[in-house]
């Protein structure tokens, strides 16, 4: 529920934001788990897809402020992810976005931590004044398992690739 409450806040501060433009963005997320276990490492891949809102909050002439709210869901999965995201205008229509992304795990299980945080990068081609593509690369930092005797640890990290639409 605090979760649901939370999403419902940023979305009505994306919406409500004096922006620039307003945006969705839908593509294909690559996932990867990484697991370590005494020693022992593992790595498991999933596509899955994401769905998202966005705004631009104009910064300086090369530089916006891109906060996103991204539904993810892949296999058993399922995500809200909340990045804020700095946009460098690179050449004509060419952008490079980074920054922190904020995750929150929808059906976590047992022994699980539902807070994941990591690090996004990414590249943005708007071939048209509303259309957009885009890859990004966010990359886990949280360990999502809770304290064990195993010292184990899980990191989650992910590539998007997908379309924009700006309003």
């Amino acid at each position: 529920m605090r979760t649901f409450f939370f999403t419902l806040c940023i979305i009505t501060g994306l919406i409500s934001v004096n922006a620039q433009s307003i945006g969705v963005r839908a593509g294909a997320d690559f996932a990867t788990a990484k697991a370590d276990f005494d020693g022992i490492k593992i790595s498991d891949n999933e596509t899955g897809f994401y769905l998202g809102l966005f705004t631009e909050i104009e910064a300086a002439e090369t530089l916006n402020i891109r906060p996103e709210i991204n539904y993810i869901s892949i296999k058993d999965l399922d995500q809200i992810q909340v990045p804020v995201l700095a946009q460098f205008g690179l050449v004509d229509k060419f952008n490079v976005v980074a920054g922190p992304s904020f995750g929150f795990l929808l059906n976590t299980e047992e022994g699980e931590k539902s807070f994941n945080f990591g690090a996004a990068l990414g590249l943005s081609f708007d071939f048209s004044e509303n259309f957009l593509v885009e890859g990004r690369y966010t990359l886990g930092l949280s360990n999502l398992v809770e304290d064990n005797e195993f010292d184990a640890s899980l990191k989650l990290s992910g590539f998007q690739l997908g379309l924009g639409y700006k309003f």
